[in-house]
């Protein structure tokens, strides 16, 4: 089955990784990022899958850019055109947070850009997703991470990234009961420590192993998950 998926945050790391794999299964891809005229792999991955990537720009913590796409994607999609995928994937983690030196304005940036804008990206592209047929359930994925589990806290650290993941982990549950009648499928995801820009070359998971176990993920999902947190290997994690 062929689908139709857009990635938020696609010009490097896992976003980039998801829709090289994508493409590569025969998919459609709309792929996003803030400046695309910069974005020099995913202008490459378009030379090599004419008519199958296209690339529009959007910043999540932004209520006109998240406008804007939601206008421009009729005319990528076609009249009848319907999303499958929707990726969450644009983040930020502000590095070097330390208690007594948290600053304001570096925590609602960080809820804005990993709560508040994929929360709000999915109310204004809710129109534009497919529903479910009972065979196949279209996919929201929210990549959250192991910091947001309250469950898991043991040490202080990076609390502008944990607390808005944990956020973002409560607007999945809210979206999976919003969308649940239409049959679309909402989940939370801890990719893990992956080799990516944001990761490091010391992280353990190689990004395409980490990618290829999500979207086998979203292939087997079922409306019974919704709403659930996994790790990329399909383990439920404690919220």
């Amino acid at each position: 089955m062929v689908r139709t998926a857009l990635v938020t945050g696609a010009n490097r790391g896992l976003g980039l990784e998801f829709v090289r794999q994508l493409l590569a299964r025969g998919d459609h891809v709309v792929a996003t990022c803030r400046h695309p005229g910069k974005a020099t792999a995913l202008t490459a991955l378009g030379a090599a899958h004419p008519g199958r990537l296209h690339v529009l720009p959007l910043d999540v913590a932004r209520e006109t850019s998240r406008a804007e796409l939601a206008r421009e994607l009729p005319l990528v999609l076609g009249e009848n055109g319907r999303l499958d995928l929707l990726v969450n994937n644009a983040g930020v983690l502000h590095s070097g947070e330390r208690f007594g030196h948290l600053q304001q304005a570096l925590l609602e940036d960080s809820l804005s850009t990993n709560a508040v804008g994929p929360l709000l990206l999915v109310q204004v592209l809710a129109p534009l997703l497919r529903d479910g047929d009972g065979q196949h359930s279209p996919v929201i994925a929210n990549l959250s991470s192991q910091l947001g589990s309250i469950a898991s806290v043991t040490r202080f650290g990076t609390p502008g990234y944990a607390i808005s993941k944990a956020a973002q982990n409560m607007a999945t549950a809210q979206l999976a009961q919003a969308l649940a009648p239409r049959g679309i499928v909402v989940l939370a995801l801890h990719p893990g420590w992956v080799q990516t820009d944001m990761g490091g070359p010391q992280a353990p998971d190689p990004v395409d192993t980490v990618v290829a176990g999500m979207l086998r993920l979203f292939d087997a999902t079922t409306p019974a998950q919704t709403g659930r947190f996994f790790d990329w290997q399909g383990r439920t994690l404690p919220w």
